[in-house]
């Protein structure tokens, strides 16, 4: 079976809230039941069957949902499902789960659900319907929690604007055979109800077709890793730039990273693109240019070997020149 993609977010709550929120008695049921999830949720991606993995993900929810409707269930942490993400804000207002189900190497459906903090401790639940197979256009598509662009989150970002919230999420989608996606979609809520999808990811220099983007997606050969990340410090969501390393950039899936990174910083209630993060000027303002020891016809140019203090012994190989990049503030970090 294909690298699935793991993904366990920890969540940090008070001792003293848990011990508050969630009685002895009920404490012990979800431990029980979180005991018999373990083993579902393992077999959802490891069963050897598409039939073993329906039927472990059926029962899975069905369990979980029982478990979720526990009193104060929200401040329970499943740390045990490894292979569920578990993501919420900094004010708890709200707990999201995703995972995913490969039912075979083209077809892999993400599933999910939104959890809200209720006052009461009772359940209020928005299960996530993955719609993507069905969606015609998943870039400019706006939806509720059953129209969802299906993905496993592994970063939730929070920005306000205007007196409202949004929650950006950070997601893998294993897609298909052929092709792998990444996800920068935004979540908010309209009259507590959810809505995936904004105009807020805006291109300054582009044209207007493009700015009507509601999510970005990023979709690459799969066996490419490009980098999708959050730097909180500059608050900037960076991802690497993709080319078609065939030249056919209709075909997805032979996208692969070219070493450059774009990015995301969020402005007056948008995520503003930066055309690039990293850049180097030289002194005069030109971009900078190799200058290669060897011609074209791979003879070696002593004069340079002379100007670069290396050894013009031509019995020698000439050392590879190397040309020094100075990154910008922005510094990628290593997921």
């Amino acid at each position: 079976m294909k690298k699935i993609l793991f993904v366990s977010v920890a969540f940090i709550f008070s001792i003293n809230i848990f011990a508050q929120k969630i009685t002895p008695v009920n404490e012990k049921k979800l431990i029980k039941i979180e005991d018999s999830l373990k083993g579902l949720a393992l077999q959802i991606i490891q069963g050897r069957s598409a039939g073993e993995r329906f039927a472990a993900d059926s029962q899975f929810t069905k369990m979980f949902v029982r478990a979720l409707k526990i009193p104060n269930s929200f401040y329970y942490r499943f740390d045990s499902l490894f292979t569920i993400s578990r993501l919420a804000p900094k004010d708890s207002s709200f707990k999201i789960y995703t995972w995913q189900m490969v039912i075979n190497d083209n077809v892999i459906r993400q599933h999910g659900a939104i959890q809200i903090n209720k006052p009461d401790g009772s359940l209020q639940l928005f299960p996530l319907i993955d719609k993507s197979d069905i969606t015609i256009n998943m870039a400019d598509t706006v939806g509720n929690n059953f129209g969802w662009i299906g993905a496993v989150y592994y970063r939730l970002i929070e920005t306000q604007f205007s007196g409202k919230k949004y929650f950006t999420l950070l997601g893998y989608d294993e897609n298909n055979i052929r092709s792998n996606k990444k996800i920068v979609e935004v979540l908010s809520f309209e009259n507590g109800q959810p809505v995936f999808g904004s105009a807020q990811i805006y291109y300054p220099k582009s044209s207007t077709a493009q700015n009507n983007t509601r999510r970005l997606i990023l979709e690459y050969k799969k066996n490419a890793s490009p980098r999708l990340v959050y730097d909180a410090d500059q608050n900037i969501i960076i991802y690497e730039h993709l080319i078609s390393e065939t030249g056919e950039n209709q075909k997805k899936y032979t996208y692969v990273g070219d070493g450059d990174y774009e990015g995301l910083q969020w402005k007056d209630g948008k995520w503003n693109h930066i055309e690039k993060i990293f850049t180097q000027v030289t002194n005069q303002g030109d971009e900078p240019l190799p200058n290669p020891i060897r011609d074209g016809a791979g003879n070696v140019d002593r004069t340079k070997l002379k100007n670069n203090g290396l050894d013009v012994d031509e019995t020698k190989e000439p050392a590879q020149e190397k040309i020094k990049v100075t990154p910008s503030k922005v510094k990628i970090k290593k997921k």
